[in-house]
């Protein structure tokens, strides 16, 4: 019988981390290379990525490798998980944390509801469910090929419940639409994916509530206030959720949502 050390060990095992060069993306290439995975980052800024390998590896191997690409861009999505494949002969794991989150700086994004834009909106669906559903695709043959695939969603207490904007009023932070809509879309396709790429793929789904960033005093105290834990998250709090849906200490759970969002969704 394997120990829980053995069950979260990951050698041998090859990541793909979308938004790789992100707050979440990093924290889950930190949590997976700890556990002895090798770490493929995918994100657009290829400056940002060579910044975030040289943060994870901090001078100590094994080494982090990255790809820009665009995930807007189904061309660059299906060139480069062909080159990965190609590289690497494998993938056992993607963790999708990449997304249009709530501060991007888009016009028509951040607004009352009547300004809000389609043109933030195409692109959170693009960035936050449709990569979803072209890097699975793509990935698919090479997922089934290794057995025990796992793919780990990155939602958003958004996609469940509804904002209370009163947290926002009188700062210059808001939730939009095409956020919400997006990271619902990210949890129907969380349990699509589950059922349809069952047995060889696992699929589940982590959704955190707020995290601070150094947000408006005012909101932060608000947040707190409204959490039952009486305070924001922060990266740290996901390791544990990133590290149990990637290993196979969750071998027989797919289709599922975890909360990490301090008893938020409770009330």
């Amino acid at each position: 019988m394997k120990s829980i050390q053995d069950l979260q060990r990951l050698d041998g095992r090859v990541a793909v981390i979308t938004g790789g060069a992100g707050h979440v993306g990093l924290i889950a290439a930190e949590v997976l290379r700890e556990l002895g995975a090798t770490i493929i980052l995918l994100d657009k800024d290829e400056t940002r990525l060579d910044r975030g390998k040289a943060y994870l590896e901090d001078g100590a191997e094994p080494e982090i490798f990255y790809k820009a690409c665009d995930l807007t861009d189904v061309d660059d999505i299906e060139s480069s998980t062909a080159a990965i494949v190609d590289e690497f002969g494998k993938v056992n794991i993607l963790i999708n944390a990449a997304g249009l989150v709530g501060t991007a700086n888009r016009h028509g994004w951040i607004a009352e509801f009547e300004k809000q834009e389609i043109g933030p909106w195409n692109e959170a669906l693009q960035v936050n469910v449709s990569s979803i559903f072209l890097l699975t695709k793509q990935l698919a043959k090479t997922f089934r090929s290794v057995g025990g695939a796992a793919i780990v969603n990155i939602g958003s207490i958004y996609g469940t419940v509804g904002p209370d904007l009163r947290l926002y009023e009188g700062t210059s932070l808001g939730s939009p639409a095409a956020y919400a809509a997006s990271k619902g879309g990210v949890k129907a396709i969380t349990k699509w994916l589950a059922t349809a790429l069952a047995p060889d793929i696992r699929v589940n789904l982590i959704s955190p509530g707020g995290i601070w960033r150094g947000q408006d005093e005012t909101f932060v105290r608000r947040y707190m206030e409204r959490t039952p834990l009486r305070r924001m998250a922060t990266e740290q709090d996901l390791k544990g959720a990133i590290a149990y849906f990637a290993s196979d200490m969750s071998a027989y759970v797919t289709g599922q949502e975890l909360f990490v969002d301090g008893g938020w969704t409770a009330w």
